[in-house]
């Protein structure tokens, strides 16, 4: 089950983004500490977005960092997936899919989105066929270059 991550999570958050950057490393490098400063904004602005977990009984087998932006474009608000990941243990059980019907739903959202976007690296071939079956299409190239100035 996806739920709004808490404190006592973000520990193990922490960890799995580690296992994520080990996994499926990004054109930039990342850097898990910014997962700590992501879940202190997300709790002190809540509008801006929000971690989830995923619970597998007792255990937290995964996480999801959604963001929210306004896209002129669409017409809307934006659910981003920023992040997710599933341990390899669970993956492949309908978990990827579940999240993205929640969020369609809107039960891990706080309000109405006119779209879902994320980003993949390009091998991940696994997960653009997870989210080509979920209707995803390719929408152009994300370029993003990185400031050397620390966050405001």
């Amino acid at each position: 089950m996806w739920r709004l991550a808490s404190e006592s999570d973000d520990d193990v958050l922490v960890e799995m983004c580690h296992g994520l950057y080990r996994e499926d490393p990004g054109a930039l490098p990342g850097d898990a500490r910014h997962l700590r400063e992501t879940l202190a904004v997300f709790r002190r602005d809540p509008w801006r977005g929000r971690a989830l977990v995923l619970e597998v009984g007792e255990e937290v087998v995964g996480y999801a960092i959604l963001v929210a932006f306004w896209s002129s474009f669409l017409g809307g608000e934006v659910c981003e997936v920023d992040e997710l990941y599933v341990t390899p243990d669970f993956r492949g059980r309908g978990h990827g899919t579940a999240l993205f019907a929640a969020i369609e739903r809107g039960d891990v959202w706080p309000g109405p989105v006119v779209a879902v976007a994320l980003g993949i690296t390009p091998d991940n071939t696994r997960a653009r066929r997870l989210y080509e079956r979920l209707g995803f299409v390719a929408a152009g190239v994300s370029m993003v270059k990185k400031l050397g100035r620390p966050p405001a």
